[in-house]
């Protein structure tokens, strides 16, 4: 349990790192060009490390972090609609899995 629980959060930050630059450079910025919002990634660098090496001070400040990334997917998928609904959707199922399994990751580990 705890190894799933690990690599599943690592790999939930990691995809949602990636959606959040994907969505806010190229595949529904607010610009063209891109958007200001890209600087929503820097919070989620920062316990990526402590993440990565199993610290658990870190998921347990990362599970209340992440909160704020679905509270934005929440938003934006009920005022916009298209392609950024759809990324929307996409940034709550990684937000969720990821809050999931850092819970289920610490729980193990005590």
């Amino acid at each position: 349990m705890t190894r799933t629980a690990y690599v599943t959060a690592c790999a939930s930050l990691i995809v949602l790192i990636f959606l959040c630059l994907a969505w806010e450079l190229w595949l529904a910025p607010l610009r063209p060009g891109g958007s200001w919002l890209v600087l929503k990634v820097l919070p989620l660098l920062a316990p990526l490390f402590g993440i990565l090496r199993g610290r658990i001070y870190t998921y347990q400040w990362a599970s209340m972090l992440i909160l704020a990334y679905f509270a934005e997917g929440a938003v934006r998928v009920l005022s916009e609609s298209g392609v950024t609904a759809s990324l929307a959707i996409v940034e709550i199922a990684l937000a969720l899995l990821f809050f999931v399994s850092a819970i289920a990751y610490v729980r193990s580990t005590r």
